[in-house]
């Protein structure tokens, strides 16, 4: 990769992202909605002696779910959009290399998720009281990193799809099965064997471990970090897949 091509591709989906409100209003306001969906829904359930309240236990994982299925969804179609427009075919016969592109797709919704978790944090914490142990810093670190698993997993769904319906087809498929068995619903110790052997092999299922440890530990824990170091893999070997099946247009 080329740090100087990298950094120009980042610049370029920023401003197109800055000037597309629907997007931007998409990326702010909807977590802040659904988050307060969340809080009427489980406001009045008391907390159990000495544990978190089924409030900060949900919330806490949505705040990093959010940006997960709003980066897949925006990342997919964009670069769909991309492809079918022949805007990428035009990049790549300039010296623009297929990993420069899509790392710096994933670099710059990473920064735009990384704002969107800042400002779900913020409501969370300061207006519906959200409780964790550590530090809501490390919740937006985790956020932002799903964000740019999401991207890179919707670049990598995106080359398989000709057409928008079928880009948003894969949600179903990529992230639904992350959200039934990552841990929130059920524990992940207490599925079914082959429940949990899949489990074991989806990224989203170490994020929420994560956020959980972020939640009970007032200190970053090494099973934190080896989580965090799982799902930052799974980003770069999404992205390295994606740039190996990108195609420049659309069949």
């Amino acid at each position: 990769m080329n740090p100087r091509i990298l950094a120009a591709t980042v610049g370029r989906i920023l401003r197109q992202l800055r000037h597309d409100r629907r997007t931007v209003a998409l990326l702010v306001a909807v977590p802040t909605v659904l988050l307060t969906l969340v809080y009427y829904m489980y406001a009045d359930q008391p907390a159990p002696p000495g544990q978190p309240s089924t409030f900060d236990r949900i919330a806490l994982v949505m705040l990093g779910f959010f940006p997960f299925i709003i980066m897949f969804l925006v990342t997919s179609i964009a670069m769909l959009r991309e492809r079918t427009t022949g805007t990428l075919e035009r990049l790549l016969t300039t010296p623009l290399a297929k990993t420069d592109l899509l790392f710096g797709y994933g670099i710059a919704f990473g920064l735009a998720g990384a704002v969107q978790a800042g400002i779900a944090s913020a409501v969370a914490y300061w207006v519906f009281g959200l409780q964790t142990a550590g530090s809501s810093a490390l919740v937006i670190m985790i956020a932002a990193l799903n964000a740019v698993l999401a991207v890179a997993l919707g670049l990598l769904c995106s080359a398989f799809a000709r057409t928008e319906f079928q880009a948003v087809q894969f949600m179903p498929v990529v992230v639904a099965p992350q959200l039934l068995l990552c841990g929130l619903f059920v524990p992940r110790d207490e599925m079914a064997g082959w429940l949990q052997a899949i489990s074991d092999v989806l990224p989203l299922s170490y994020a929420v471990e994560a956020l959980q440890e972020v939640g009970t530990h007032a200190e970053p824990t090494g099973t934190m970090w080896r989580d965090v170091a799982i799902v930052a893999a799974a980003a770069v070997l999404a992205l390295v897949l994606a740039a190996a099946t990108l195609r420049r247009r659309s069949g």
